[in-house]
């Protein structure tokens, strides 16, 4: 496996342009399982998890191509599925293949989706996906790892429509919100998404399935509503749905700067999608200027150390706990971290101890007093935004940090370390 060599201790200084969300990515990908016509999206970044949601869909009967003359403009065809299945094979390297599952079900009126493996980071349940499927009237068993779903059955024993419903997921879920929300697309009548997710993302997609020919309001708050149709267009590569920038992406740069120091201006940025990021790296002492589509954030000495609680959009993210984590662990000072999404997210905290930080655990909280310098040495990662902090405390620790298991930085960063040189960074890739 390819690992990560870094020399830390250099400024960062240049520009650098943030490609297209991967959160967002993913369910648009799944969304064109909703139309016989092809789809073009534009702006969709190299990632090995949009690389394995290609695959996925190929395995299925799509047909899905990347433009010869621009790599981030993709055109799939869904008009010829013949094989409604997301085999364990696939699902189980990447757990955003349940996404497929309600595309499937509102177009062919049936799905056979694995069940997603285990997850780092902590346990996260598909129940309120299918229990929200189920009030649109599916048919669904649950055995031999597999969701095994129908749409409601007709006089003639056939899988039909799904029907319109008003649902209220028990907690606010992403991937659940998404599900429900192409599903409904093509269910008969409207459906009401109580307890929607808020996220960027969210809107991304409406907006994509809009642009197709959805009905849909109220994207971005906690209550969506989508009138059914009978079926969705496809986008021509002139019409091409652009994928919105990465904000998890841009913060973990913000972040590296902030720690790192320098002087970066990062393009192709949506500022409003990260305000609780950019609020406490303002807070930690970190120079940010917002403009309509960039970020220019200076960093000199050691930033002030700043505690912060993750919660669901548009509080702090928990996608950039690991990586603000890596800065307070070089400020100045004492901060309370405490996570409140998932259960297993400080796995990357034993590897910063490694590094020299100092940091203490307890439940859910961690408590991280700066210390002046970290030293380098050789460390795991064990999740993508780990993968990311880890980068982060490499970039300002003395001499050498080798970071093995980098796949999955290659899940959710485009290129990070060629960006990172392109900036400054002492940093390279070691191909196993």
């Amino acid at each position: 496996m390819d690992k990560l060599l870094i020399r830390g201790g250099r400024r960062l200084q240049g520009e650098v342009t943030i490609s297209g969300a991967k959160n967002a990515a993913l369910p648009d990908l799944c969304a064109t399982l909703l139309s016989a016509e092809p789809v073009t999206l534009a702006n969709v970044p190299q990632l090995q998890d949009v690389s394995t949601t290609l695959k996925l869909l190929r395995n299925m009967g799509v047909v899905a191509e990347r433009h010869a003359d621009d790599v981030n403009r993709v055109t799939l065809d869904a008009g010829r599925v013949t094989n409604p299945e997301a085999p364990y094979e696939l699902v189980k390297t990447m757990r955003a293949s349940i996404l497929v599952l309600g595309p499937l079900l509102a177009r062919f009126g049936r799905a056979r989706v694995s069940l997603p493996g285990g997850c780092a980071i902590g346990s996260r349940p598909v129940d309120q996906h299918i229990k929200g499927l189920q009030a649109m009237g599916a048919l669904i068993t649950v055995a031999h790892g597999y969701i095994e779903a129908t749409g409601p059955l007709g006089t003639d024993g056939q899988p039909g429509r799904l029907k319109g419903a008003r649902i209220t997921t028990d907690m606010v879920t992403v991937t659940g919100t998404e599900n429900l929300l192409m599903a409904a697309t093509l269910a008969e009548g409207e459906t009401i998404l109580e307890n929607a997710a808020q996220e960027p993302e969210i809107i991304d997609l409406a907006d994509l399935l809009i642009a197709m020919g959805a009905k849909i309001e109220g994207q971005g708050t906690h209550r969506i509503r989508i009138q059914g149709v009978d079926k969705l267009h496809g986008l021509s590569s002139v019409n091409a749905h652009p994928i919105i920038p990465d904000r998890i992406e841009t913060g973990t740069f913000l972040c590296a700067v902030g720690a790192a120091g320098g002087d970066v201006t990062l393009r192709k940025v949506n500022a409003d999608h990260l305000e609780s990021v950019v609020e406490k790296l303002r807070e930690a002492g970190v120079s940010i200027e917002v403009g309509t589509d960039w970020i220019r954030v200076q960093a000199d000495g050691r930033p002030k150390a700043v505690g912060f609680r993750t919660r669901e959009y548009p509080a702090f993210p928990t996608d950039m706990q690991a990586q603000f984590m890596a800065l307070n662990t070089v400020a100045e000072g004492t901060a309370i971290i405490h996570e409140t999404i998932f259960e297993n997210r400080f796995m990357h905290v034993n590897e910063m101890i490694r590094l020299g930080a100092n940091i203490a655990v307890d439940g859910h909280s961690a408590v991280v007093t700066g210390v002046p310098q970290l030293s380098g040495a050789t460390v795991m990662a064990t999740d993508l935004r780990a993968s990311a902090s880890l980068v982060i405390a490499g970039l300002v620790a003395d001499g050498e940090t080798l970071i093995e298991r980098i796949y999955h930085l290659d899940r959710g960063y485009d290129r990070m370390e060629a960006k990172l040189r392109d900036i400054g960074a002492d940093i390279e890739r070691l191909k196993a």
